[in-house]
């Protein structure tokens, strides 16, 4: 049975420790000037030199490849800047449209682990990628689910670790295939599990 074509963008899974991932988020600032969606699982990243009136740091939406760092993951919006916990039922949007200023939530521990899809581009990835790195590519989100359409950009394997994403291991689920050498195509689509490598609150020299 084939891998279903659901990219959710960067969902967190766990924490390296092994730990399971209890929600844990910290409070961010997005500004009217910000003209791109963001969706659940779209990476953001620090946007330097750049807070609120509040002294909250403000983010955007982060950049696929190119060395570019990430903060973490869009997460949700907060109603003010002291809330601390994700609310449970709101009336806004399921995702931050365009050009709306909002205090939003992230998940920017540096030591969480991720879910992701593939994109299988050139060929879906096979078993043999854990411990090697690739960077993640652009997608458009849905505006009906909320979900992220970032994926894992299967044509930038490689053993460097200056790429964006470490793949740990193939993600663990029933309906989750990974290919072999000899049948590659049965991981078309495939899930993984996946550490940021340049993280921004891992990186010295600033944002």
């Amino acid at each position: 049975m084939a891998n279903p074509n659901t990219p959710y963008g960067l969902r967190p899974y766990a924490y390296m420790s092994g730990a399971p991932y209890n929600g844990a988020v910290r409070t961010y600032y997005v500004p009217a000037t910000n003209n791109t969606a963001l969706f659940f699982g779209d990476p953001v990243v620090m946007v330097t030199n750049s807070s609120d009136g509040n002294g909250v740091q403000t983010v955007g939406i982060g950049a696929a490849a190119g060395g570019a760092y990430v903060l973490g993951t869009f997460a949700g919006r907060s109603n003010n800047a002291g809330q601390a916990t994700i609310p449970v039922l709101q009336s806004n949007n399921a995702y931050l449209p365009a050009s709306t200023a909002a205090y939003v939530y992230v998940t920017d521990d540096p030591f969480l682990l991720y879910a992701i899809q593939e994109d299988s581009d050139g060929g879906a990835l096979v078993a043999g990628a854990s411990g090697r790195n690739a960077d993640l590519i652009a997608g458009t989100g849905s505006t009906v689910t909320g979900q992220s359409g970032w994926q894992l950009d299967s044509s930038t394997l490689q053993t460097t670790n200056t790429l964006q994403l470490r793949i740990m291991q193939a993600l663990q689920q029933v309906d989750n295939a990974v290919g072999t050498a000899g049948t590659p195509d049965v991981g078309v689509n495939a899930k993984w599990l996946v550490k940021i490598n340049l993280h921004t609150l891992l990186n010295l020299s600033g944002v």
